[in-house]
């Protein structure tokens, strides 16, 4: 009952609800900061706007399998946008090296020497988009946002709530495309917008400011171990065997891109 439009909404809504509860439970104050405002705003077009209305536009139009494997690219656009615009961040050999093995590992778990089907070129373009606004805005929010110190709970309540706000008139104006009360689509809107627009940013704030970009995108690559991993068990889906042997080499390419960081932080606790 929604177009893409509405479905970006309703999760900024439905994220933003979330997160500005869990703000006042706590009690955190939220900062004036114009800076910081104005480069969360621009997060939030990066974030939750341009990227969220591409997708939802795009899988429309592509099969379950190309979208998975262009979305799953978000470490490799990360990485170049560092290369080229952020050199703030350094970047090791192993990292290059754990990124692209992942890489060939999510392509294993797809299969995709089965063929893609019959793909929409623009949609294709929608997604490969989407994924690059994605990779800029981790190394962007670790230069211009992480220095102005806040905590992980207001840049996601700021950050949502700037992507609703933003889609606010698109949606007035033609979110919903009929007027049908559908419980089961409700409510996967509503889940769908409390996590992933919702604890995941915390989550993704809080992470990133402890191990940097390029670690961080590499979460990226489980994505699809997880949807496989939930149709086999909870769906009874058929399994293949490229899904574990890809699943492995997934785990192989994080183990080898965290690896040394993991252990320089234990370390450092120590």
């Amino acid at each position: 009952f929604l177009n893409p439009v509405g479905v970006s909404f309703l999760r900024c809504l439905c994220g933003a609800t979330t997160i500005w509860i869990i703000v006042l439970i706590k009690k955190i104050k939220i900062p004036r900061d114009r800076k910081l405002w104005m480069h969360v705003f621009a997060l939030a077009l990066m974030t939750n706007v341009i990227p969220g209305t591409l997708i939802a536009l795009a899988q429309t139009n592509v099969t379950s399998v190309l979208a998975g494997i262009i979305n799953s690219t978000t470490p490799l656009t990360t990485l170049l946008a560092i290369m080229l615009f952020f050199r703030h961040e350094k970047i090791k050999s192993h990292q290059v090296l754990g990124l692209f093995i992942g890489f060939m590992g999510v392509a294993t778990v797809f299969g995709i020497w089965r063929g893609l089907g019959d793909n929409a070129p623009w949609a294709i373009g929608a997604l490969v988009i989407a994924v690059t606004f994605y990779g800029i805005t981790y190394p962007y929010t670790t230069k211009f946002v992480f220095p102005r110190k806040a905590r992980p709970e207001v840049l996601a309540a700021l950050q949502v709530t700037f992507g609703g706000i933003i889609l606010l008139p698109f949606f007035i104006m033609g979110g919903i495309k009929k007027f049908e009360f559908m419980p089961i689509s409700i409510i996967s809107v509503i889940a769908l917008g409390a996590i992933t627009s919702g604890l995941a940013p915390i989550w993704h704030f809080r992470l990133l400011s402890i191990i940097g970009s390029s670690i961080t995108s590499s979460v990226a690559y489980m994505t699809p171990i997880v949807a496989v991993t939930v149709g086999v068990v909870l769906l009874g889906e058929p399994i293949t065997w490229n899904e574990p042997v890809g699943g492995a080499i997934v785990l192989a390419g994080t183990a080898i891109s965290q690896g040394r960081h993991l252990r320089d932080s234990l370390e450092i606790v120590d």
